[in-house]
């Protein structure tokens, strides 16, 4: 039997633990079935040890489950970049990242074999080349050696280009601790700063979505494809599979929504040929294609339907037609002015007409109606009338305003 470790190998396997608990729900021991109940143990555990001054458990009948209390009004930075700095190593990774990393800090460049001589030499430390090779590869390719070739041989060097810049530049530590609250790859900033040994004492953020920094590994590689104008296929978990979906697409844009923080990226399917959004936190991996037909031509074309979207669906009853709502409300002038000003300022475009004193109109056409339904229903007890090209949505309505009706009937006879 293996032994508890902390640290796991890959980020992709963090982001699903996380996610496990803190996004598609709160689950307990008994809730978790994809594997054994140890398996289950060993994450929370984890969980608990990354992320412990955060951690809320509460008991239900099932047992006990696991939550995040954040108040990001009151943190100064984002504590999942923790789970950023959980990943795995050997015994011969940390003594190379710390002898190689040292023998180059005095400066010249080495090929592999007189770093391999020099480790043996300096420090006692045997490696095979082909191992100090194969280290200073991926260093080169993390930006903490330059690689470049010598008289026919192949040298590294330290690159200090960002330590250069940074030393004495007190002026960007603001800079550094603004963009480690930002929304997108604040963990840079975060690292950066923590490297300088600063603290953010500066900023805070009342309304952070912090979770989805766990999105950044996905959305760095989307963003790569966009300015290569390439495909890509996606890995999509997939609710209610074993299995994961996937779908190749032209990735266009991300959208956020400035409400919950969520985001999506917006592409064109090549399958079914129309534009689709996936959400950034069901997406498992990307794997970067060949260039897309068209890149120029697809982006032109999703700008001119946006104006037609009220969420992120592209989709509806009539295929890629339109539909068209409107909804009829009787507003109370002049006291009730505001509801005019929040129809104009909330409702996207949409058209916004007085029909007689009192009585206001308003339209939209967009492809998926069903998405304006609850923002709709904050005017219920306002609302005389509403009629919809897609009778699903007009039904789902009505029928919801009957059901809360009826439940508000019952309960008040109950009481009397």
């Amino acid at each position: 039997m293996s032994d508890f470790q902390e640290l796991v190998k890959s980020f992709p396997k963090i982001r699903e633990y996380v996610r496990d608990f803190f996004v598609y729900g709160f689950k307990t021991r008994q809730d978790f079935t994809e594997k054994s109940p140890r398996t289950y143990d060993n994450q929370r555990r984890r969980l608990e040890s990354w992320l412990m001054p955060f951690i809320r458990r509460d008991y239900v009948p099932e047992g006990s489950n696991i939550s995040l209390a954040i108040d990001s009004n009151l943190l100064d930075t984002n504590p999942l970049f923790q789970v950023w700095k959980t990943r795995s190593f050997t015994d011969n990774d940390i003594v190379l990242h710390f002898l190689i990393l040292d023998l180059l800090g005095q400066g010249g460049a080495l090929t592999a074999e007189e770093i391999t001589d020099g480790l043996l030499t300096s420090y006692e430390a045997l490696f095979d080349v082909q191992i100090v090779r194969r280290k200073c590869n991926a260093y080169t390719k993390e930006g903490l050696l330059e690689k470049r070739t010598s008289r026919k041989k192949v040298v590294y060097r330290l690159d200090t280009t960002l330590a250069r810049w940074i030393q004495g530049q007190e002026e960007i530590l603001d800079a550094l601790d603004f963009y480690q609250m930002a929304g997108c790859f604040g963990i840079v900033g975060n690292v950066l700063a923590q490297q300088m040994d600063h603290q953010n004492h500066t900023f805070r953020v009342k309304h952070s979505f912090f979770v989805h920094t766990l999105e950044d590994e996905i959305l760095l590689v989307l963003l790569e494809a966009m300015n290569r104008k390439s495909l890509v296929e996606l890995t999509l978990k997939s609710p209610g599979r074993d299995r994961p979906a996937t779908a190749v697409c032209v990735p266009l844009q991300i959208f956020a929504s400035t409400r919950s923080g969520r985001r999506f990226l917006c592409g064109y399917v090549t399958k079914s040929r129309r534009f689709t959004c996936f959400r950034l936190d069901s997406v498992k991996s990307v794997v970067i294609s060949e260039t897309a037909e068209d890149y120029d031509g697809l982006l032109s074309s999703l700008l001119k339907n946006r104006r037609y979207l009220w969420g992120v669906s592209f989709q509806n009853e009539e295929g890629h037609h339109l539909d068209t709502l409107v909804m009829t409300l009787k507003i109370q002038e002049p006291e009730e002015d505001f509801i005019v000003e929040r129809l104009v300022r909330e409702g996207r475009g949409g058209i916004v007409l007085r029909k007689a004193p009192g009585i206001w109109v308003y339209e939209i056409q967009v492809f998926d109606c069903q998405e304006l339904l609850p923002w709709i229903r904050t005017f219920t007890g306002r609302i005389l009338s509403l009629s919809c090209s897609a009778k699903s949505v007009e039904e789902c309505f009505y029928r919801d305003l009957s059901t809360m009706y009826h439940k508000y009937r019952l309960d008040r006879t109950s009481q009397q």
